[in-house]
């Protein structure tokens, strides 16, 4: 038989440690309550937001085809002679092809990006004549908002710049930007500037529209938040286009920043470090792939 003599205040000490365990872990129980209630928040709003978001992707694939089918068939009703309703059609029916194949990439990334099927295909990128060519694809976009392209090269590299990295993945992030300042440009340039220094590429595309409120850059490159104005998002209303440029830049391990003022425009800077320098095959505009002689093309 135990000989500890158990006193009222030993007792009374013991019952105040319990309760206060007990009080304890009734807080943390109220604290992981209030999380898992959080948590069952915002999958019902990720639930929602990606209900429409797929009712959005859904429309910018069915309405462009609707409308190309109605030109094309429209086209071959035309009278003899009547070239300038032709021509006007067929303008339309670019646009519209134009905007679909753009919505498509971003579709295909995104599904990528969400498998986590990201690959590298690292070759020596003609920078400038990339960010020519994605000029020149946006041109008559530009042209309808009497928009013109002022590019310009900054630092030592004056001529032909070769940089090592993936040119397709290069090529959608600056569609993105571009297709962007069009969107949203109220003056009549697009500045577009690029720089390399210290092994590091810096793209900058600055616009001079309406701008984006500092409560909307915190959560503009989150592919299912909905911004408070009308900035939807960086394509037609469904919110790809800077989600998938920040999840690109970050599998490139680059960065992306924005510089914004409501109403007086927005600068964006990419920057991307120089990839693995065995690269041997050459890109120009981020869509075709020049290699070596000695090379087997299949």
């Amino acid at each position: 038989m135990s000989n500890i003599k158990i006193t009222d205040e030993l007792l009374i000490e013991e019952l105040k440690l319990r309760f206060e365990e007990k009080k304890n872990s009734l807080k943390k129980l109220e604290k992981l309550t209030t999380e898992l209630k959080d948590v069952n928040t915002k999958l019902a709003e990720s639930e929602a937001l990606k209900s429409h978001f797929i009712s959005n992707i859904t429309n910018e694939i069915v309405n462009p085809f609707t409308s190309i089918v109605i030109l094309s068939k429209n086209i071959l009703s035309v009278k003899e002679g009547d070239w300038n309703r032709v021509m006007k059609m067929a303008d339309l029916i670019h646009t519209e092809a134009f905007n679909l194949d753009f919505q498509l990439k971003n579709i295909f990334a995104a599904a990528e990006i969400e498998a986590g099927e990201l690959f590298l295909e690292v070759s020596n990128v003609t920078v400038d004549t990339l960010i020519e060519a994605v000029m020149a694809s946006f041109i008559n976009e530009a042209d309808k908002k009497k928009l013109s392209f002022d590019f310009r090269k900054v630092g030592a590299e004056k001529d032909e710049l070769f940089f090592k990295t993936d040119s397709e993945k290069l090529r959608l992030i600056l569609s993105n930007l571009v297709e962007n300042a069009i969107k949203f440009s109220k003056n009549n340039k697009i500045v577009i500037s690029r720089e390399v220094k210290d092994g590091v590429l810096s793209i900058t595309v600055k616009d001079f529209g309406i701008g984006i409120s500092e409560n909307n850059q915190k959560i503009i490159f989150d592919r299912f938040k909905r911004l408070d104005t009308g900035i939807n998002s960086i394509n037609r209303g469904h919110g790809l286009g800077l989600s998938i440029n920040k999840a690109l830049l970050d599998f490139l391990n680059g960065e992306i920043d924005i510089d914004s003022k409501k109403d007086v425009g927005t600068t964006f800077i990419i920057t991307i470090p120089e990839l693995t320098p065995d690269a041997e095959s050459f890109s120009a505009d981020g869509s075709d792939y020049i290699f070596d002689s000695d090379d087997e093309i299949f």
